[in-house]
């Protein structure tokens, strides 16, 4: 039973079709074409004006047209087996983590992250971190593993690229419609919503949990936009990543803090706590806060928090990892280390680190000090990161350095085009997408006929030039210029591009390290 906050208007829906409300608000459709198309083949162009968001959708369309489509036995025949394996899937008992540990049934993984990348309706995440969060988050509900997701909800999300007619990239803002977020606020078990409070230099600041359902996954994400909190401290979680150190110390004490006492309020009881890069390393003081009240001594709570916190790194560069100067640490911490029985020195030696402008109090190096185990998202990024932290470990060399590597993955249904999983559905036989880690699987790829494979990429990629192209036009017609005579990309020729942003640790200029290797693959003849 959906419970709003305040009335939200929605377009009247026919009975036989009003499961349409209850699909919007689980953010299993964002991984389900089928489940996506019976909101577009109601009303394509508005599907499209509403960035693909079913909540926007069913408060804006027309409700003749859903009349039409309740009344369409085509379209009934789609919503029916739709909803059928919707339900299914909510209510498997069977799953991967079921199966492989019966006994884990007490478990349940805090998993936090700064930002989520679910979909491009919800643009409250940036890159590549928020990508993996996101992908993580669904893959674990299409295993069953028992894990709740905590971050921000940012209400002005993350900027829409826009570029001038020069050329030049400028930052498009616009806040979220909570009328048209696929979440509701979280409720304790007394069925009260729930904020939470965090100390802040002077003040208290309040954030209320929003909860968001991914699949079986649970995501609950804060928000500062709300009284009693001051303007400045409502804008605390307006932005990702924005604004100066004072800001950013004060969203990571929210996330951290916050997030385990959100947890706590609405009878979470985690066995693991994940932090997803050290934004939230700050949850392992708080843990630790709640030890010592109970009259554990400082270093009893730290070793039991440790034994409980993993911690995933994902920045080669020393200027991606968080770190604060000092004296900020001593204005938002002094009335914070009595509580954990520590003098100052002691409160800041748990994340001492030297730079070349003075000495500071490092994110990832208190994500590390308190957690059992720790890992880099790639092979080669482990190993970057053992050289990068091993001053941490006295006496060890780098390879001693306990952090190991685990690749990144996508979540499979998020990013397979429909043409693929069609394609796959025909060779690699049923339940593929349950077996991933199954070779003999993957071995299967080879059935397929190189000219059908080479077909449908190829299909894939004219549909991507013809998006672009189209984007491309709307682009110069809204800038009143001319649109260029020549074709823009072709479906015959190589293209490389960059997405977003052309940053230079992505290593653009791999690409002439072998000139006359690229010389090779741009004029080859007839695949140039």
């Amino acid at each position: 039973m959906l419970r709003f906050e305040h009335e939200i208007l929605f377009t009247p829906c026919p009975e036989r079709i009003a499961r349409l409300r209850e699909l919007a608000y689980n953010l299993w459709w964002t991984w389900h074409p089928e489940a996506q198309d019976l909101y577009r083949s109601i009303d394509p162009e508005l599907w499209e004006l509403v960035y693909h968001n079913p909540v926007e959708f069913l408060r804006d369309v027309r409700q003749r047209k859903l009349e039409a489509a309740a009344n369409d036995p085509a379209y009934l025949k789609r919503y029916d087996a739709v909803l059928k394996s919707f339900d299914s899937y909510m209510g498997a008992k069977k799953t991967w983590f079921s199966k492989n540990y019966p006994d884990a049934k007490d478990t349940l993984i805090a998993y936090f992250s700064a930002e989520f990348g679910l979909h491009e309706s919800l643009p409250i995440y940036s890159g590549g971190l928020g990508i993996l969060s996101g992908d993580h988050i669904k893959e674990a509900s299409d295993m069953g593993i028992p894990l709740v997701g905590v971050g921000f909800i940012y209400p002005q999300g993350y900027f829409r690229q826009r570029l001038d007619q020069s050329g030049w990239q400028f930052a498009e803002y616009n806040k979220l419609n909570f009328a048209d977020v696929p979440a509701l606020p979280a409720l304790d078990p007394e069925g009260r919503e729930v904020v939470v409070e965090v100390e802040l230099p002077g003040r208290t600041i309040y954030a209320k949990v929003y909860k968001f359902q991914v699949g079986r996954t649970e995501l609950l994400l804060m928000d500062t936009d709300i009284h009693p909190n001051s303007p400045q401290d409502r804008e605390l979680s307006a932005r990702l990543y924005g604004g100066d150190q004072e800001m950013r110390i004060s969203q990571e004490l929210v996330l951290g803090v916050g997030g385990v006492r959100a947890l706590r309020r609405l009878g979470y009881k985690p066995t693991v706590w994940h932090m997803n890069e050290g934004h939230s390393a700050f949850l392992v003081l708080e843990l630790c806060r709640e030890l010592v009240a109970q009259g554990y001594s400082f270093e009893q709570a730290m070793e039991q928090v440790k034994a409980h916190c993993v911690f995933t790194t994902h920045t080669p560069v020393p200027a991606g990892n968080d770190a604060f100067p000092l004296p900020m640490i001593e204005k938002f911490f002094w009335s914070f280390w009595p509580q954990l029985n520590l003098t100052r020195d002691e409160f800041m030696s748990l994340a001492l680190q030297e730079q070349q402008w003075g000495p500071t109090f490092a994110m990832t190096a208190l994500a590390l000090r308190f957690s059992a185990f720790h890992n880099g998202v790639s092979k080669l990024h482990g190993h970057v990161a053992r050289g990068m932290w091993q001053w941490l470990y006295p006496g060890r060399s780098q390879d001693e350095v306990p952090i190991t590597s685990i690749t990144n993955g996508v979540h499979t249904a998020t990013w397979l085009a429909p043409e693929m999983r069609t394609l796959y559905n025909s060779y690699l036989g049923k339940n593929w997408e349950d077996n991933l880690d199954d070779p003999q699987i993957w071995r299967k790829v080879y059935q397929i006929p190189d000219e059908t494979f080479w077909r449908t990429r190829q299909k894939l990629k004219s549909d991507l030039i013809a998006f672009s192209r189209q984007r491309l036009q709307q682009h110069y017609m809204r800038l009143g210029i001319p649109a260029p005579v020549w074709p823009v990309l072709e479906e015959n020729i190589l293209t490389i591009g960059f997405a977003r942003r052309f940053a230079t640790y992505k290593r653009a200029t791999l690409l002439f390290k072998d000139v006359e290797r690229l010389k090779y693959i741009l004029n080859r003849p007839g695949k140039p």
